[in-house]
Parts: C-alpha cells; structure tokens; sequence
C-alpha cells in the first residue's frame, strides 16, 4: 500500500477523571467509514431532537417544563412531610403505631 493510503487520525478522548491524547495510523477506507458513521449519528440525533420537540410542542422550552415539576414535586413532598407528621402525632395520642394508623385508614404504603 502507498503512504496517501494512510491517514493519521488524532483522537481525544475525554473521561471525568482524565484527559488522553493519542494518534492512530490507520486506512483512509476506515476513517471515511469513520466519518460516515459519524455524520449518520448526527443526522440520527437531530432527527430524534425534532421529533421530542414535535411531541413536545414546538413553542415549549423543556426546561421550564422540567422546572415546573420539579417545584411540583417539591411541593407534593412537602405536603407527604407535613401528613407523616401528622400520622405519627396520632398514632403518639392513640398509643398505637404508625403502621396501624394507616392500616386503620387504609393508607398505602407504596406512596
């Protein structure tokens, strides 16, 4: 084989923990079934970008969406909070335990 058959192709890879460089000799047939790959993935990703935006709603900004429920969630825990509370206090007044508090009122333990 001729050397313009060979590519250096220059390779990052970043981890959390490290940053490692290194270079590898390899066919250009490789790296342009590397590139299409890669290109491939891409046109992959902004087509499945699109279509969780379509699902979503064109004017819809995801991350108000996420902080919406985050803050919904937020509240729904603290108001689990405030009722677990409230549960044991009873649960001290009848001397009885928690568990039989939401058996007596049949209350799930899964929620």
């Amino acid at each position: 084989m001729a050397p313009q058959d060979f590519a250096l192709l220059f390779v990052m890879y970043a981890s959390t923990s490290t940053k490692v460089r290194f270079s590898l000799l390899v066919q250009r047939p490789a790296i342009n079934i590397l590139v299409q790959k890669t290109q491939a993935r891409v046109v992959a990703l902004k087509d499945e970008i699109e279509a969780l935006q379509a699902a979503l709603g064109i004017d819809e900004d995801a991350q108000a969406i996420v902080k919406l429920h985050i803050s919904l969630l937020h509240r729904y825990n603290e108001a689990k909070d405030a009722t677990q509370i409230l549960i044991g206090r009873l649960a001290t007044l009848r001397n009885t335990t928690v568990r039989q508090i939401h058996e007596d009122y049949d209350l799930k333990d899964s929620d």
